[in-house]
């Protein structure tokens, strides 16, 4: 359990991220958000 719960974690961290590049149009937090969202993935499968 302790897997998700860092999953959880994670996604939560990344909240402004997604904040400022979808609300603000932020070219780099969208970066942010596609490389956090390859180690999303990849935590994924090892939760799988």
């Amino acid at each position: 359990m302790s897997k998700f719960s860092q999953l959880k974690d994670y996604v939560d961290g990344l909240e402004s991220d997604f904040d400022k590049f979808y609300g603000k149009d932020n070219k780099a937090a969208g970066t942010r958000v596609r490389k956090a969202m390859q180690e999303l993935k990849k935590m994924a499968q090892d939760i799988r």
